[in-house]
């Protein structure tokens, strides 16, 4: 099985990319709901800062693939030629995967902080920043905990400062690339 690894800043647009796979019928796994399953199960809001407090402390007790380690399961037991991790924010996190995987390819989405805020106010998730200074916490702690490395390690990189039918466009080319 081929992994495709998306990664990026929050807001750059990897749910976008993700979407091109699944319209494809490739599965797809979202590294964040595993945050945002143990926060509902531990009882807490969806905020920033109880994310951040359950995503460093999985890592702390369970090292720094522990989110990735949590999607194995279901990784498993799904049969398809290739599959899609939304959200990997380390190189831990990849090297469980690549530790079970004939092959991983890195897909980063970029997009400039501005635009990504003015994305993440407009989305609405109860755990997006409520303002810029959140914001700016937030890329400072993703990339505290790895996200840059990454990054700088993808095979792929999609700017996506442009429009949506830009980026749809973009994204289908590369899934149709890959099959």
């Amino acid at each position: 099985m081929k992994l495709v690894i998306m990664t990026g800043m929050p807001g750059a647009g990897k749910s976008e990319v993700a979407d091109a796979f699944r319209r494809a019928g490739f599965p797809v796994i979202v590294m964040g709901d595993v945050i945002r399953k143990e926060v509902m199960k531990r009882g807490l809001t969806q905020t920033p800062e109880n994310n951040r407090k359950i995503m460093l402390d999985l890592r702390e007790k369970e090292g720094f693939g522990a989110v990735a380690k949590y999607c194995l399961e279901e990784l498993r037991s799904i049969d398809s030629s290739i599959i899609v991790i939304e959200g990997c924010r380390s190189l831990a996190e990849v090297d469980v995967f690549d530790s079970c995987a004939d092959s991983v390819l890195i897909v980063c989405v970029h997009s400039s902080p501005k635009i990504r805020y003015q994305r993440l106010c407009q989305r609405g998730r109860d755990d997006d920043p409520q303002d810029w200074g959140t914001f700016r916490e937030r890329d400072i702690r993703e990339i505290s905990v790895g996200l840059g490395g990454v990054i700088a390690l993808s095979d792929i990189m999609i700017v996506n400062d442009g429009s949506i039918g830009e980026l749809r466009k973009e994204s289908d080319a590369i899934v149709k690339s890959l099959v």
